[in-house]
Parts: C-alpha cells; structure tokens; sequence
C-alpha cells in the first residue's frame, strides 16, 4: 500500500503542476463509439469470444496536460450483464527534452475499474499506471513504449483478491510496445496518403488475474495490429483496425488458443 501511495501522490503532483502551467483557455476532447469483434483485455477473453461495444468520453482540461475519460464495455450477446464495465481514468501526459534524440513522453494515470450490476466489494478495482514513450530514439520513425501496472482490488472483501478466490487481482504487469507509422499513397479517393500504424506489444504479467483467476507469473502474450484513421471531417474519424493475439501462457484463459479480433471506431474531436 506504501508503494500505492506514493505513486497515486505522483499523479496528482503532476496533475497540480499542469494546472499551474496551463496555456489554453478552451475544453478540448472526443467522444468515441468502437465495436470490437471480441473484447480481450491485456490477453484476457473477457466476453467469451462474443463481439462488444465501448462508448467512451475523454477530455483534454484546458491544455494542463491533465485529463479525464469514462470508457463502457459491454458484451453484445446476453449472459455478461453482470460483466458490464466502465472506466473511470484520471490522468496527466506532457514531455521532457523535446528537442533531443532522447525526447520522453510520459503518462501517468489512476483508473477505477466499476461494476455497475456487482456491489463495489465484489469485483471493482483500481489501477495506477506509467506509460513511457521515446519518439525520436529508433530511426526510421519506430516508437518504443513501456507501460508499468499496478492493480488492485477496491476493497479487502472483494472475491477478485486473495483469499477469497483461487487467484488474486493485486499485482504488477509489465507492457513493451513498439508502433511504427506506415505511409501509403494513392489508397482512397482524394486523399494523397495513408498512415497506417502497425502496432506490437509483448506482456509479463506478474501473477495478475482480474476477474480472480490464478494466473503464472510469466510472459503471457504478445499482440500484433495494424489500424488506420479516415477522416470524414475535421472533427470526424473512422478506424478500423485488424488485431492477433499469441497467447503464451494458458492460466491467462484457460487454453493457448490464439485470438484474432476486428475494431471499427468512429471518434468525434471537439
């Protein structure tokens, strides 16, 4: 819990020091709609291999680099009532050395993971994250992200945490990623190129089971996509995208099967 603290601490630091600095008087953000062929969540198969839909609503406050976001998840098929998510995200992003070959990008976040139809003792939880990205360091345009993850069950009373289900929700997990912008021209109509983003990441997850399950600690899975933004407008854009997953460690579902998913998203820029 010490360790918890301070980096919830961290966040809201950052967060006080982006207000501090604000530059823009204006509310900007987006509001999103994405269908997903299947719902996997960091390896896991949330909804059975049944497509889903996430509504989302994130908000840039005011340039401080501070924002807020409200994500849905739920399944399409009957039977996950009870599974239906939302997300509630409090986050800070900004950059250091921006005018270096080692320029950081970074953000640091708190999210509380809700169960709307469960009682906030059963299954909610809670998370702080770090992402880092480092935008110029690989030439060619090839951008290395690292996410660090820690979870934890909302309440001592929650069946998704020790001792009270075989696994336990608390813990580490550790994201590589690595994305790469692909130019392509001449692809649609009046549109002179096309930037597709290929986009891989590998996982180890240290013994994290959301849902409860007793999962190794070990590399679990690694997932390859590509996707690309149409823009309708200028505030308007559609994206689909192509998704496999390589499952590496069968606690995570139950098996090794390999998941290969489709998303459609459209996003509204304000």
């Amino acid at each position: 819990m010490k360790k918890q603290g301070i980096l919830l601490a961290a966040v809201f630091l950052f967060c006080a020091m982006g207000f501090a600095q604000a530059q823009d008087s204006e509310l900007h953000g987006s509001v999103d709609f994405t269908y997903q062929s299947n719902y996997v969540w960091r390896g896991f198969n949330i909804y059975g291999d049944k497509s889903a839909i996430q509504p989302s609503l994130d908000l840039d406050l005011f340039g401080t680099g501070l924002g807020v976001n409200a994500m849905g998840h739920r399944a399409n098929s009957s039977g996950f009532e009870d599974f239906e998510r939302w997300d509630y995200t409090l986050y800070y992003q900004n950059g250091l050395f921006q005018d270096e070959d080692y320029a950081l990008m970074y953000r640091l976040g708190w999210v509380y993971y809700n169960y709307p139809d469960l009682s906030p003792s059963d299954a909610d939880l809670q998370e702080l994250h770090t992402i880092l990205s480092l935008p110029k360091a690989i030439p060619g345009g090839i951008v290395p992200s690292y996410v660090l993850v820690k979870l934890w069950p909302n309440s001592s009373r929650s069946w998704v945490g020790a001792p009270h289900s075989d696994g336990t929700a608390s813990g580490w997990a550790h994201i590589f990623m690595l994305d790469y912008p692909l130019t392509i021209g001449g692809i649609l109509p009046d549109t002179p190129e096309q930037v597709f983003n290929l986009h891989t990441e590998l996982v180890f997850n240290d013994g994290v089971g959301p849902g409860g399950q007793n999962v190794d600690h070990d590399w679990s899975n690694a997932v390859f996509g590509i996707s690309t933004g149409i823009d309708l407008s200028d505030e308007l854009v559609l994206t689909p995208g192509v998704y496999h997953q390589i499952t590496m460690d069968s606690s995570l579902n139950g098996n090794k099967d390999n998941e290969t998913w489709a998303t459609l998203s459209m996003t509204y820029k304000f």
